[in-house]
C-alpha cells in the first residue's frame, strides 16, 4: 500500500499511529482501543489498568489522567473474527462500555471530549465503507442547516451591528450547542455499536 493510500485509509478508519506504542505495555498495539480522551491502548492493557483499580468506577487515562468512559476498538478484519482472545477482549470492552458509557458527565467533560467525537464523526463521514444510520444523518443535516441559518441571519438575539464583537457571542454559543449535541448523539451511536446498550 502506498503512503498516500495508507494516509487516506487511516483518516477514514481510526487506527493508532504506526510509530506509536501502547503506553501501558510499551509494545506494539494488540487489539487497539481508543479512549474518549483520544489516546490509544491495547484493549487488554487498558482493561488490566481498570481491573487493578476500583472496578466500580472508570479508570483514568494513564497519559492524561482523564476519566475513560468510552473505549472504541479499531475495526477488526474478517480473518481475525474467529480469534478467541480477540473475542474475549472485545467482550471485556463491551462490558466496560456497558457499565460506564451511560454515566452522567459534567459539561467540562463533554467539552473535553468534543474534539474526539467530532474528529471521529468527520472521519466516518469521509469513509465510503462506513454508513451512518439515516436518522442520524438527517438529524445532523437539520442541526447544521438550522444553526447555519441562525449564524448567517441578520436577525440575532445579540445583534453584531449594535454590540460589536460581543454580538458574536450568541452565534458562538449556538455552534457550541450544535457540536455538543452532535457529539452526544454520535457518542450514543458508538456505545450502541460497541456494546454499551
Amino acid at each position: 500500500m502506498s503512503s498516500a493510500a495508507a494516509a487516506a485509509s487511516s483518516s477514514a478508519s481510526p487506527v493508532p499511529p504506526e510509530d506509536d506504542v501502547c503506553s501501558v505495555c510499551h509494545d506494539r498495539f494488540r487489539i487497539p482501543c481508543q479512549a474518549n480522551c483520544s489516546h490509544w491502548f491495547c484493549g487488554e492493557c487498558i482493561i488490566r489498568v481498570w481491573n487493578h483499580g476500583a472496578a466500580v468506577q472508570p479508570c483514568k487515562c494513564p497519559i492524561c489522567r482523564r476519566l475513560i468512559n468510552l473505549l472504541v476498538p479499531a475495526n477488526v478484519s474478517d480473518d481475525q473474527n474467529d480469534d478467541p482472545q480477540l473475542q474475549r477482549v472485545l467482550g471485556e470492552i463491551q462490558h466496560y462500555n456497558h457499565i460506564f458509557g451511560g454515566a452522567p458527565r459534567s459539561l467540562t467533560q463533554r467539552l473535553q471530549d468534543l474534539p474526539f467525537f467530532i474528529r471521529r464523526l468527520f472521519r466516518e463521514l469521509m469513509d465510503p465503507q462506513r454508513t451512518l444510520p439515516l436518522v442520524f444523518r438527517a438529524r445532523m443535516i437539520l442541526m447544521v442547516i438550522l444553526s447555519g441559518v441562525y449564524v448567517l441571519s441578520p436577525v440575532d438575539i445579540l445583534p453584531e451591528s449594535v454590540l460589536g464583537l460581543f454580538g458574536f457571542f450568541d452565534d458562538f454559543l449556538i455552534l457550541v450547542i450544535v457540536f455538543l449535541h452532535l457529539a452526544a448523539v454520535y457518542r450514543s451511536l458508538l456505545l450502541y455499536r460497541h456494546g454499551g446498550h
